[in-house]
């Protein structure tokens, strides 16, 4: 029996065996090192028929497993009538290649399977863009096993069967494909950093975290939108934007973005990093974690990381312990709040901590505010038109047709205040008048 023939990077309804091979110093899910895996493969829709895990000190350079699990996978897939084989692991292409030809199944790496999960969610034209790049970026090097199934031609040396003449043919179309698709993403890049830079007159958050941390629960919560939902993972994939009421502050504009995960395909962040423009120059982040996960520290890690790839400062995010509700050993919680000062529990399902967590985004944010007293006359439409956009007013004070108006006002919009027939006192750092 042949190499299986691929056509496609879906998996969905497929009968797999999950692989781990766990290697010096890979947490995983501590108790279970497929659980993550598990979850990746029931957002795509696979049916699992059976788990493999080996622990290794490297893995096999041809195979990644050892020799004796190679042919103990064999016979489990053979068993169990399995169609593909999925690795918690990212495979190299003769990796791949050399385990497909000893098992005689389809072979899933990670990244992969992400890569299958993104496609089958994206849903607006620029998702879709990225993770069609993504797909045709990891897919290229691997060409080759697409096409072991046409022989080569027998003739004289130098010539070329048909599986390298359709090899070549395909780097062709897909190196075209992969220029267009850059060109395009770039235009979407400049009308989205355009969109966000025309928010600079608005205070931003941004959710960020590991996937299925439970951020647009929390967006629904706080803003009291109706973004999509799902006990899954990679359910939100478009940056959404919503109104946020900030008590004592105003309104705010929160964004929820794409969920990080361990592992995360390189070509699938750099494709990305357009959608994760409003995280970059937001005024603040939040950093959305499950606390009821093992391994709540181990994601706080992979989202700093990925923060830091693409350029974001992650010191200025509140950590958010998020699922309060369903943490069943407290210590675990108390744990990464003795590593992680800045943290808060809060459980976006039912409301408790909440408050606490607006009243702290209120003062993060508020550092960068004044408290001013403005005097004008009562038909100043300007400066009542720029207070409503971008101040909180406290108190309005009226003496004939002149009005006291007490604020409160990020220091960076001090200067656009219209001028005309106002006078203006701030309440410096020492608490004392200033004009």
């Amino acid at each position: 029996m042949g190499e299986p023939k691929r056509v496609d990077l879906s998996v969905r309804q497929k009968r797999a065996i999950l692989v781990a091979v766990v290697l010096p110093g890979a947490l995983r899910e501590l108790e279970d090192p497929l659980d993550e895996l598990r979850g990746l493969a029931k957002t795509a829709g696979v049916k699992v028929v059976g788990t493999l895990i080996q622990n290794r000190q490297w893995p096999d350079p041809g195979t990644y497993l050892g020799a004796g699990k190679v042919e103990e996978l064999k016979l489990l897939a053979s068993g169990l009538n399995a169609d593909t084989v999925i690795f918690d692991n990212n495979l190299t292409p003769g990796q791949t290649r050399n385990l497909e030809k000893e098992i005689e199944k389809e072979i899933v790496d990670r990244s992969e399977l992400i890569l299958a999960i993104f496609a089958t969610h994206a849903r607006s034209h620029e998702a879709k863009l990225q993770v069609e790049l993504a797909q045709l970026l990891y897919m290229r090097p691997r060409l080759k096993r697409l096409w072991t199934h046409l022989e080569r031609t027998e003739g004289a040396v130098g010539s070329r069967g048909p599986g390298e003449q359709q090899l070549e043919t395909d780097r062709r179309l897909i190196d075209a494909r992969v220029t267009e698709l850059r060109a395009r993403l770039k235009e979407v890049e400049k009308r989205r950093e355009r969109q966000v830079s025309q928010r600079h007159d608005h205070i931003t958050v941004s959710l960020v975290g590991y996937t299925n941390a439970g951020k647009s629960t929390l967006m629904n919560a706080l803003t009291g939108s109706d973004v999509y939902v799902a006990d899954q993972l990679f359910a939100t994939l478009d940056t959404r934007t919503r109104t946020w009421n900030v008590p004592h502050l105003g309104k705010v504009l929160l964004s929820d973005t794409v969920g990080f995960i361990r592992d995360l395909p390189h070509n699938l962040v750099a494709s990305f990093r357009s959608t994760l423009e409003e995280a970059r120059h937001a005024d603040l982040l939040l950093h959305v974690v499950d606390a009821s996960s093992p391994s709540a520290e181990e994601h706080i890690k992979t989202v700093n990381e990925v923060l830091q790839e693409i350029g974001i400062d992650s010191s200025k995010a509140v950590l958010v312990l998020n699922k309060a509700d369903a943490v069943n050993d407290r210590s675990l919680v108390d744990v990464i709040r003795a590593n992680h000062e800045a943290a808060i529990s809060v459980s976006a399902r039912t409301g408790a901590g909440l408050a606490q967590l607006s009243r702290i985004a209120a003062d993060r944010l508020g550092q960068g505010y004044v408290d001013a007293t403005l005097e004008t006359n009562v038909g100043n439409g300007r400066l009542f038109s720029y207070l409503a956009a971008h101040a909180e007013v406290t108190r309005q004070d009226y003496d004939e047709a002149r009005v006291t108006v007490h604020c409160r006002i990020p220091r960076r919009f001090l200067h656009g205040l219209p001028q005309d027939d106002m006078h203006l006192q701030f309440v410096n750092e020492s608490g004392a008048l200033a004009e």
